[in-house]
């Protein structure tokens, strides 16, 4: 199931939204330009990597370029391949509009990078002996996207569903189509060798959690939760 647009019009610019995304992918562009070596520098160095968080290990001078604490934050801009990339771009552009028009911009940005630690925080409790960077700004978007459940289940979805050589498009409610994912990423989690590298799906849940505790605090007061479809919040 891809989502490919909401139906949930805003009231103001996605100014942050847009800039996150133009963020993301220019310093892809930069990591591409490093070749593969130092394509692969970057993400130990900029990474968030659980065992040199908590001080278990110690990265080589060379690669330490930045304290441990500040990979939290460095790790939310940089991707592991085009699809990665592409994939967060795409949740992030449906989803993150509507959140950053329910908050303002300050606080979306405060929201943003909130998630993103709560999904560090996630995936580290669950494997704080690893040495494996994590990359990626999925932690932060799967907060958009709790919030997005809570604030607008009821606004309509265009999603694509592979049907093996066939496709289809259809409209489905939003509260549906992210309680899916949701299930998805509880449902692969478990099935996930917590040694393994890959995707890291506690992170995502970590994310996710996050963003519906804190919408409540972060959401204008005049923004009501589990709002109605197709109704002017003026």
């Amino acid at each position: 199931m891809i989502p490919l647009h909401d139906d949930n019009p805003t009231e103001i610019t996605p100014v942050v939204t847009v800039t996150f995304i133009v963020i993301c992918v220019l310093v892809y562009f930069w990591q591409v330009s490093l070749g593969s070596e130092g394509y692969q520098a970057a993400v130990f160095s900029l990474g968030v990597i659980p065992a040199v968080l908590l001080d278990k290990v110690q990265l080589p001078e060379s690669l330490a370029i930045i304290p441990a604490e500040l990979t939290v934050i460095t790790s939310m801009f940089l991707h592991g391949g085009f699809m990665h990339l592409a994939g967060n771009m795409l949740y992030l552009w449906i989803f993150g509009n509507n959140v950053e028009d329910s908050m303002g911009y300050v606080r979306f940005v405060i929201f943003y990078l909130f998630c993103g630690i709560a999904a560090v925080i996630g995936q580290t409790l669950q494997n704080p002996d690893s040495q494996i960077p994590m990359i990626g700004a999925s932690g932060a978007i799967s907060g958009v996207l709790g919030a997005y459940l809570l604030l607008y289940p009821h606004a309509r979805v265009l999603v694509l569903i592979p049907l093996g050589f066939v496709s289809q498009m259809v409209r489905l409610p939003a509260g549906w189509v992210l309680g899916f994912w949701f299930v998805i990423q509880l449902a692969s989690s478990a099935m996930t060798s917590s040694e393994g590298g890959g995707v890291a799906w506690f992170a995502h849940i970590g994310g996710f959690i996050a963003g519906m505790l804190l919408i409540p605090v972060f959401k204008y007061r005049r923004v009501p939760l589990f709002h109605p479809a197709h109704v002017s919040r003026r």
